[in-house]
């Protein structure tokens, strides 16, 4: 995948660029594996807003992505097809019984070609198969967390994550971010890196283009007056004059105020750190 660059024709053009959609074979896709995408808009069960800054944006279908084929399948790849849900592109494949899926499209796939899901399917790029079967140092994505689970790891554009040590019935594989975890060897992962990788190089030049996205104007708490904000107030631009804090008044910006639970006994190293724990 490239990036279409643009002239200048406009401020808001000069900068801007795009994806370029030649490498997508198909513009629809298959009604059968589609539904319809509600938006939240930032909001929860009870209507309240969660999340600032979210509403409108373009309408978009779900596309329903197969992230835990079954062992056995063997499937042609017959379109790639762009998704708007997600910054990778999918593949259609049919499968030895003629049924349709969408799965994620690894990087250098190509119509017509055929993935695999078995115990023993082939190093290639596409494939799935479990991480004891997957010789160390190759790159990896999709990767479930529990086997039968399906894929969590490594499923944006451009993700790939290394195999880099196998132990009984432990794997260390370095992810994305540089974190490197112990997963079940019996876990699946395909093979390979997953396309779009230019995908992080776009510009998105103009505001229209993060308001189709769903995403609104977001405005500074230091130019609201004083009641709608705790930065707010004062005589012409000043700073926060007391410790940043959110629109009603708890601390932000380095003041931690999660209280998880979340066990760390499968991270060898983390990202920031990088220290054993």
């Amino acid at each position: 995948m490239a990036v279409k660059a643009y002239k200048p024709t406009t401020p808001s053009r000069r900068g801007m660029s795009s994806q370029d959609f030649a490498g997508i074979s198909t513009d629809k896709p298959l009604r059968s594996l589609i539904r319809i995408k509600k938006g939240s808009v930032g909001r929860n069960n009870q209507g309240r807003i969660t999340t600032r800054h979210r509403g409108a944006g373009a309408r978009r279908y779900y596309r329903m992505v197969n992230f835990k084929p079954s062992v056995g399948t063997s499937a042609t790849i017959e379109h790639i097809e762009y998704d708007p849900n997600r910054s990778a592109r999918i593949a259609r494949v049919i499968d030895q019984d003629g049924n349709h899926h969408y799965v994620l499209a690894a990087k250098g796939m190509r119509v017509g070609r055929k993935v695999n899901v078995s115990e023993e399917a082939s190093i290639e790029r596409g494939n799935r198969l479990p991480i004891k079967n997957i010789p160390t140092g190759t790159t990896i994505h999709a990767i479930e967390l529990q086997p039968g689970r399906g894929a969590q790891l490594a499923r944006t554009a451009g993700a790939g994550a290394q195999l880099i040590a196998k132990e009984e019935k432990y794997a260390q594989v370095r992810l994305p971010s540089g974190e490197i975890r112990m997963i079940h060897v019996d876990c699946m992962a395909s093979v390979g890196t997953v396309g779009n990788e230019q995908h992080q190089n776009i510009q998105i030049g103009k505001a229209g283009r993060k308001r189709h996205m769903g995403i609104r104007p977001t405005v500074r708490g230091v130019v609201m007056a004083a009641a709608d904000h705790p930065h707010g107030g004062g005589e012409g631009k000043h700073g926060t004059e007391k410790d940043p804090r959110t629109p009603w008044g708890q601390k932000t910006l380095g003041y931690k105020t999660r209280r998880r639970n979340i066990s760390s006994k499968f991270i060898v190293r983390t990202r920031h750190q990088g220290k054993r724990r």
